[in-house]
């Protein structure tokens, strides 16, 4: 019995080694190499040759980096509050037993099918004031009336925000319309009978419950937030100028463009770290309820 056992056990290791293999292959070992080479003088081929902290000091010394990191956080915040808040908002509402509630759910998740390309430059046409909600509105009689952010310096990265948020928002409504759908009816026939207000309960008490699956909304999103590069470059190239500029646009022209990869593996270490901080009270939270 323990022989076969063990056999078993070596099977289950073989089988999972491939995956351990392309995993350390594929992921981390890139990982490392752009860590090194963040502390090299590289140009456009990369240069062993150890640097100290030049690269970063660079970095931290780019206005671009700043209002690139600066625009991830004001895209972060408001995008994922917002997704998250409006998500929840449509599951509550479909989650009344309402008719044609297949039909609803079709019409909210639509934008999750297309990719942030197809999104970006349908809302590029969209807030384009030459051609889209501006120039409609204007034609209707209200010459006055001006909706211009896509090119303005200090509000091109709010239509970022509504974009993402136009094309997540269903995410969030079906995660967590299936979390409302799977608290047990008793709990719900327990509010009733202490005559608690549908929305209190809603409130106070169902999406309470439902904090693991808010937690995966989160990390959902904030993939998207770290990742946002392609409706970047459909909405607005990081413009006008570099005002709507992401992270992770900055490390691809660096890479791709400007031919500095020490520069751009600098970036893509501080994304890293930045996820880092931001994940470790969560984990610091969960290691200490299991333990």
């Amino acid at each position: 019995m323990k022989a076969a056992l063990l056999k078993n056990a070596t099977i289950a290791r073989l089988v999972v080694l491939p995956t351990i293999v392309v995993i350390i292959v594929c992921f981390y070992a890139p990982i490392l190499w752009s860590a090194y080479i963040s502390f090299t003088p590289s140009g456009m081929f990369p240069n062993y040759h150890f640097a100290g902290l030049m690269q970063y000091d660079r970095l931290l010394a780019t206005d671009r980096w700043h209002v690139a990191f600066r625009n991830m956080l004001i895209f972060g915040v408001l995008f994922v509050s917002i997704a998250i808040s409006l998500g929840s908002l449509l599951a509550i509402l479909i989650d009344q037993n309402i008719k044609a509630e297949a039909v609803f759910r079709t019409i909210l998740l639509y934008p999750l099918s297309m990719s942030f390309i197809v999104t970006g430059l349908a809302w590029q046409w969209f807030l384009n004031p030459t051609m889209g909600l501006q120039h409609f509105v204007q034609d209707l009689g209200w010459a006055g009336f001006r909706f211009d952010w896509l090119v303005r310096r200090n509000l091109s990265i709010y239509t970022i925000v509504i974009a993402a948020v136009w094309h997540s928002s269903g995410l969030v409504m079906a995660i967590t319309l299936a979390g409302l759908r799977g608290i047990d009816p008793d709990i719900w026939r327990a509010t009733r009978v202490e005559g608690i207000p549908r929305w209190r309960a809603y409130l106070h008490i169902m999406l309470p419950m439902l904090r693991p699956v808010m937690v995966t909304n989160v990390v959902l999103l904030a993939i998207n937030v770290v990742k946002s590069y392609d409706l970047v470059v459909a909405m607005t190239q990081g413009g006008p100028g570099y005002s709507s500029d992401l992270p992770g646009k900055f490390v691809v022209d660096m890479a791709f463009q400007r031919g500095n990869i020490g520069q751009a593996s600098a970036a893509a270490m501080a994304m890293l770290a930045t996820v880092f901080i931001a994940v470790m009270p969560y984990l610091y939270l969960q290691m200490k309820r299991s333990g």
